[in-house]
């Protein structure tokens, strides 16, 4: 063992190596018999491949580089694509994200090209698709419209609609035929009973997010493809429905947080008439203190799928997660074995088999069959594959520390760790304390090489699930309500110095890091606190009144009435939680990361602050990307973002780094 300072190891793992190995397959799907996924493409430019594993095990990319099959329905997206087999092959219908219009494609056909089925629009964000279910009895595929009719980002509707294959409505939008009444202002895609007969979708409104209050909406499905009558089922302003699917046998599954967790039920709707109501009909599957349900950010994410036995595959648990077998006769949930553990949000049923996308603290995100007869769970795709000696791998530590007022503070801890160095034993190491996005999600307990860069360093890493965080109950997402700049930044600030208490960090090297609503956490944090000697803030919120008054996309425009209060009733906290407007109060040093095409946090909060910031003496870099949105995708800008930060930490943090990474200007 060599001994070096804490934060100059030299380390295998560098920026390039861990931009590649960014992102996660998702929205996994059975084509016939076959496993399909999209697949993260850094060095392509960021864009979302469609591959399908083929019988004799070769992963296939099904479309060529520039196609992105990516859709931005509420920005965010979701589920992209679907396929089914035919006798003559598969068709698989996709929205790829340069223009967001719908294609169908035929890969095993010579010489097909993907055709378009839907028109371009010039009105605002345009025309838009999403959760796409394939109808080949009707000739049709349904999913989510989502239409602009004006320039503004909340001049939009959205409903269900029906595209006809043949292409006709490519250049007609009166060839789309709407089959949702519109009575909610968010949607997802429709599940259709085993039979046809009805379709089944989830539904919110404003100022609600999809894990405030959703309903369940039914519907029959008439003759002519058209919609009856629609009712609400199930949910309402404080109960979040999250998924919903029919079993085999014609009953209707969903998740419901309605004790506080989301839990399994199961109820057949064609024993309750017109009259709704579900007190008799509904039947808990499972009753448990955790999860079997997450946040809906992207339309289509799915945690549970049932399969034709009448066993249904379930992503469950508390804080980390695995795939079980849940028997909804005895409420027995079998566990599939393996070193995963964390299981994402996209799960599917094909016969005995499951397919999910699933992660370890030593593995990244990877395709996981499980084999429902046998119990065994293997890898059947995108198979993490070490880039380096696995001996650089960080190992996580689950820590639970306390708040303000003895609150539960839910944490990962990665210390620093090299195989070949150790630091004197007389320096304590630096920390940055890591806070997600959302805020209402979570930090996943798996291998992150952007972890890995500063721990094999010599920096360690606290990933904090402050309150509001997703994995532990609604009470627990529910401490941030109205206390969003309070409770996430009090939450950080005890698990630092907790860390420093204990002996475990450097109380003078100290730093906090976010992206998106964790920029937001990570720049209040600089404001109100003296914990962080700097932080690094990542297309962040930063003007509450600005973003709150139309100055981001239409799902989150009503979201801070939860997290900040009204507006109307409330404009001080908006004032007084705000960065941007007391820049004053930032006396640590700080990196600022921006994509100009950002809509959901855009690039004017960043330069407003910076304009406030200018002159007063703060050392500080701003780095913008041009052609990056919300959240970084491209390997080159990923590099030079994580790059930047290191060297930032270096210079504040007294490390020596000389030659390893680029200098970073700071301007003060």
């Amino acid at each position: 063992m060599q001994t070096l300072a804490y934060g100059s190891w030299p380390s295998p793992i560098d920026a390039e190596l861990a931009a590649t190995h960014d992102g996660a397959p998702g929205f996994v799907g059975f084509v016939g018999a076959e496993t399909w996924w999209t697949a993260p493409r850094p060095t392509e430019g960021g864009r979302r491949a469609l591959v399908r594993r083929l019988p004799d095990g070769e992963e296939r990319t099904v479309l060529p580089a520039p196609w992105n099959v990516r859709s931005r329905v509420v920005e965010y997206g979701g589920r992209p694509w679907a396929g089914a087999e035919r006798p003559e092959g598969p068709l698989v219908v996709f929205v790829d994200f340069a223009d967001q219009r719908l294609y169908a494609y035929e890969p095993d056909a010579p010489g097909a090209e993907p055709r378009p089925l839907t028109p371009v629009s010039g009105i605002g964000g345009g025309l838009r698709w999403v959760d796409p279910v394939l109808r080949l009895d009707r000739g049709e595929v349904w999913c989510v419209l989502e239409e602009f009719t004006g320039e503004a980002p909340t001049d939009v509707r959205r409903v269900i609609a029906a595209v006809p294959l043949d292409g006709t409505a490519a250049a007609d939008r009166d060839a789309v035929r709407e089959l949702s009444d519109g009575r909610h202002r968010f949607v997802t895609g429709p599940r259709l009973s085993p039979d046809g007969a009805h379709a089944a979708w989830l539904g919110w409104d404003h100022p609600r997010m999809p894990w405030d209050g959703t309903e369940l909406t039914l519907a029959a499905v008439r003759e002519d493809g058209t919609f009856g009558p629609a009712r609400t089922f199930a949910g309402g302003p404080e109960e979040s429905v999250a998924q919903v699917e029919w079993a085999h046998d014609g009953r209707l599954l969903f998740s419901s947080d309605r004790t506080g967790w989301w839990n399994l039920y199961r109820a057949d709707p064609r024993d309750t008439g017109d009259t709704g109501g579900d007190s008799v009909y509904v039947q808990p599957l499972c009753p448990r203190e955790e999860e079997f349900a997450g946040p809906l950010w992207q339309v289509g994410w799915n945690w549970f799928a049932p399969l034709e036995s009448g066993l249904i595959a379930v992503v469950h648990g508390t804080g980390a997660t695995a795939l079980g077998i849940l028997d909804p006769e005895t409420g027995e949930v079998v566990d599939a074995a393996g070193p995963w553990t964390e299981w994402a949000s996209t799960v599917a049923a094909h016969g005995s088999r499951v397919t999910g996308v699933a992660a370890s603290p030593r593995s990244a995100y990877e395709v996981v069959e499980l084999d429902t007869c046998t119990g065994r769970a293997r890898v059947v795709g995108a198979a993490h594959d070490d880039p380096v000696d696995p001996a650089y791998y960080p190992e996580p530590h689950i820590r639970t520390f306390y708040g303000p007022a003895g609150r539960e503070i839910h944490a990962h801890l990665y210390p620093p760790h090299h195989p070949g160095h150790v630091a004197p034993d007389d320096e304590l190491p630096p920390y940055v304390v890591w806070a997600h996005g959302g805020p209402t999600g979570r930090a996943p307990l798996v291998l992150d090489l952007a972890i890995a860069y500063f721990t094999s360093r010599g920096i360690g890493v606290a990933e904090v699930n402050y309150s509001g965080s997703t994995g532990y109950g609604r009470a627990y997402r529910n401490r941030l309500r109205e206390q969003w700049g309070i409770a996430d930044v009090d939450d950080c600030a005890a698990v630092a110095l907790a860390l420093a208490d204990e002996g475990t960090a450097d109380r003078a090297r100290l730093a906090v890091r976010g992206g998106s609503a964790g920029g937001w956490t990570a720049a209040a944090s600089l404001t109100c606190t003296d914990v962080y000697a700097c932080g690094t803030i990542s297309y962040p919120v930063l003007d509450l009144t600005a973003f709150a008054s139309g100055e981001t996309h239409d799902l989150e425009s009503k979201y801070l009435e939860s997290l900040v209060g009204p507006l109307d009733t409330e404009p001080g906290r908006y004032e007084e939680r705000s960065p941007a407007r007391h820049a004053e109060l930032i006396t640590a040093p700080f990196l600022l990361l921006q994509g100009l095409d950002d809509v959901i946090c855009p690039p004017a909060q960043s330069e407003r602050f910076l304009a406030r910031m200018e002159g007063r003496g703060v050392p500080h870099a701003y780095i913008a990307f041009e052609g990056e949105g919300h959240g970084f995708r491209r390997a080159d800008t990923m590099v030079r973002a994580l790059e930047a930060e290191l060297s930032l930490y270096a210079q504040v943090f007294r490390i020596d780094v000389a030659g390893r990474v680029p200098t970073l200007e700071l301007a003060k």
